[in-house]
């Protein structure tokens, strides 16, 4: 029992730590954007315009939906090539939110940026982060029992929980983008920006289908969420 509950720890605290494949950044300070131009439909200087009008409207919807959490946004440029926006905590557990350079070239107008901006937004607010790594700390746990009752050594234990804890982290993930849609369709507009328009990037995007386990719906589930979130 006490080789079984070591083991356990370990797993749980190795997934928890798996679970953000992006490192945050080490600053605790929100900071703005940097002022250099890219290519592409968008710039930094637009997305800054963009966080001057979305940021104040995610954190008084943080606010209005929870007294207990951080509402105090950080938002990072990050130099990139690969497309991409996150949402994470630095040490402090403040939110953090980081676009890279390279997504600045694929969006084509302020409402998709405000889209993306009101999106990664919103994961903070629904709590998506921390009831994924519940999900994956309860599926290692079980992955963990299940490899030590088929008498497993621990290698095959450990085998078996990075399963469990990889179907635990995606178990909601599908569930949890369309979340952050529809929430984020209502931050895009109350900020004065066209989420139905900025959703259209999904429209062009690399649509990642239906897969089973995947981490992200069908492109027009998504776009589907925001027109029915507002109405359309």
């Amino acid at each position: 029992m006490t080789r079984l509950l070591t083991i356990c720890l370990a797993v749980l605290a190795l997934t928890a730590c798996e679970i953000q494949t992006v490192p945050a950044p080490t600053g605790d300070a929100p900071q703005r954007p940097a002022p250099q131009p890219v290519g592409g439909g968008t710039s930094p200087a637009a997305f800054r315009a963009v966080v001057d009008r979305v940021e104040p409207v995610a954190e008084s919807v943080c606010r209005e939906r929870s007294r207990s959490l951080n509402c105090d946004f950080a938002i990072f440029v990050e130099e990139s090539d690969v497309a991409n926006a996150f949402q994470t905590y630095n040490r402090r557990g403040q939110p953090v939110i980081v676009f890279t350079t390279a997504l600045f070239a694929e969006m084509r107008n302020r409402d998709e940026l405000a889209f993306a901006l009101a999106h990664e937004a919103a994961h903070h607010i629904e709590g998506h982060i921390a009831q994924t790594q519940r999900s994956a700390q309860t599926g290692a746990l079980l992955g963990v029992l299940a490899g030590s009752l088929a008498g497993l050594d621990a290698q095959g234990v450990s085998q078996i929980a990075d399963i469990g804890g990889t179907i635990g982290a995606r178990r909601y993930s599908k569930g949890f983008e369309l979340e952050a849609d529809s929430l984020g369709a209502i931050i895009t507009q109350r900020a004065g920006y066209d989420a139905v328009r900025g959703v259209q990037y999904f429209a062009r995007a690399a649509d990642p289908g239906d897969r089973f386990l995947g981490t992200h719906p069908p492109n027009a589930d998504r776009i589907a969420a925001v027109r029915r979130t507002l109405g359309q």
